[in-house]
């Protein structure tokens, strides 16, 4: 089962290659058949977690550390259904959104080669091959920030470009020294050599390297100068893949991974998680209140909420990882809603300016509001899913007795609504501007895929009930505590 997720989605990206420039038709069917099948993987896998704990697939039959391997457990079967459920909505989206591009089946290979390279990073047992992946993910995205072909576009892609190689320079850099330290490319089989040799200045430089290289990959504050520009290049199907998962996987997810399961979270490196998360939470906000372009608005506004997320991890408590992993979920579900409606706002009307809007919601009463809803979902306003992890997040805070973090998190959420309520006033209330008269409400498949999000958002607060967390929140939660345990359950499963 395994590796069918990286199987399904790189057959899906080769077919689409080969004879999509043929029929726009084949590209769409063969585009959301396949990550149909990837979610319903995914949610299976969560029932496999559930019956087996952790799932080791040996490639070749070489046992691990001398074969490859692809190993599921809790965190990476959440980490799998929070992918594959925002891809498999925003190819929905996409069957009308990319009619306007040329060359449609070009954006639909790269999208599922993207889909492929994240799969590979979330299973991926193997940290040079976590690199691979990565790669595979993010040369993707490079292309597909720059598939408008503008000039705005051009330079947005060639600046996350450069900026990516940087980043990947440090990953790769710091594999390599990981490699000579400890003669193992197998992450179960390093977390053991670690423990053996003990947490030598080689490992605190090469931490200092990830630090770096996934800390520009997921955007936080001082790395984040790539996003603001990519974010809103992008198609709007890509710039929700880019903020709903993206960051997510190729940055939170591997410094999670390397950092709790690999090298042993330390009270130092919590305090620089706690510290950055803080940082780029408040930083995200106060630049996002005075922007006037959408989707920039919505792109430091994926700073903001990613400094959530990291700020409650970094409290290293049970509570705090459930906060943090559940507002990783619930940011990915209403910011990727946010960044389809900034599409079909610039769809309908061919304009992002805020100051030039208004009143669209008698023109287009759906993406309006699933707009809405998104927003107070965003702003952490009950009873949408948003609320009930920054809730967590700021009682975990309390918790562990870190009253002033608790306060910046409020803060946060009340900047944030003041942020959006300014895109609720002049994007969809008031009159309408007379310029836009003619326009009207986005094709099917695109409202579709806006309402199941607003959905999600409303109902998402479920996942709480008890039974539910023991499938989703509960095992990621606890792959994450148990550190470095995570050796010995791969190499003995």
């Amino acid at each position: 089962m395994l590796a069918l997720f990286i199987v399904i989605s790189l057959g899906a990206a080769f077919l689409i290659s080969l004879f999509g420039r043929k029929s726009k038709v084949f590209c769409d069917i063969t585009c959301n058949i396949s990550t149909f099948a990837l979610f319903l993987l995914s949610l299976n896998s969560l029932f496999v977690v559930r019956q087996y704990s952790t799932v080791v697939y040996k490639i070749g039959g070489w046992i691990p550390p001398l074969g490859i391997c692809l190993v599921l457990d809790g965190f990476s079967a959440f980490m799998l259904v929070t992918l594959n459920l925002v891809s498999f909505l925003i190819a929905i989206y996409s069957i009308n959104y990319m009619e306007k591009y040329t060359d449609k089946y070009k954006f639909y290979s790269l999208f599922m080669l993207m889909v492929a390279g994240m799969n590979g990073v979330i299973l991926t047992g193997d940290i040079f091959n976590l690199f691979v992946f990565l790669e595979i993910a993010s040369v993707a995205s490079y292309a597909l920030v720059a598939f408008g072909v503008e000039a705005e576009e051009l330079e947005a892609s060639f600046k996350y470009a450069v900026i990516g190689v940087i980043s990947s320079s440090f990953i790769l850099l710091g594999i390599g020294l990981l490699y000579a330290y400890t003669s193992t490319l197998n992450m179960a089989d390093i977390s053991l050599t670690i423990a053996q040799k003990g947490f030598s200045s080689v490992i605190l430089f090469v931490s200092v390297l990830f630090m770096a290289g996934f800390g520009i990959k997921s955007a936080l504050v001082p790395f984040h100068a790539w996003l603001p520009d990519a974010h809103p290049s992008a198609p709007a199907s890509i710039s929700a893949m880019l903020s709903g998962v993206l960051i997510k996987v190729l940055g939170i997810y591997s410094l999670m991974r390397i950092f709790f399961n690999i090298f042993g979270v330390t009270e130092v490196m919590l305090t620089i998680l706690t510290a950055l998360g803080a940082i780029s939470l408040l930083v995200g906000v106060f630049l996002a209140i005075g922007q006037w372009d959408l989707k920039r608005l919505l792109a430091y506004h994926s700073i903001s909420q990613i400094g959530y997320v990291v700020l409650s991890i970094g409290l290293g408590t049970p509570l705090g990882i459930l906060g943090g992993l559940f507002h990783l979920f619930n940011h990915s579900i209403f910011k990727s809603l946010l960044f389809l409606n900034s599409g079909a706002v610039e769809y309908a009307t061919d304009n992002r300016d805020l100051k030039k809007m208004g009143g669209l919601k008698e023109k287009m009463p759906v993406t309006s509001n699933t707009s809405w809803i998104a927003s107070m979902s965003i702003s952490g306003i009950p009873p949408f899913n948003g609320f009930w992890s920054k809730l967590i997040i700021i009682l975990a805070c309390v918790q562990a007795d870190r009253i002033g973090l608790a306060f910046i998190a409020v803060i946060g959420s009340i900047l944030t609504l003041a942020s959006f309520m300014k895109v609720q006033k002049f994007a969809f209330l008031g009159k309408l501007n007379t310029t836009l008269d003619k326009i009207k409400e986005v094709p099917v498949s695109m409202r579709l895929s806006m309402i199941i999000f607003a959905a999600i958002c409303l109902f998402g607060g479920l996942l709480l009930i008890p039974h539910l967390m023991e499938y989703f929140l509960k095992p990621a939660v606890n792959v994450l505590v148990s550190g470095t345990e995570y050796a010995f359950t791969v190499l003995g499963g």
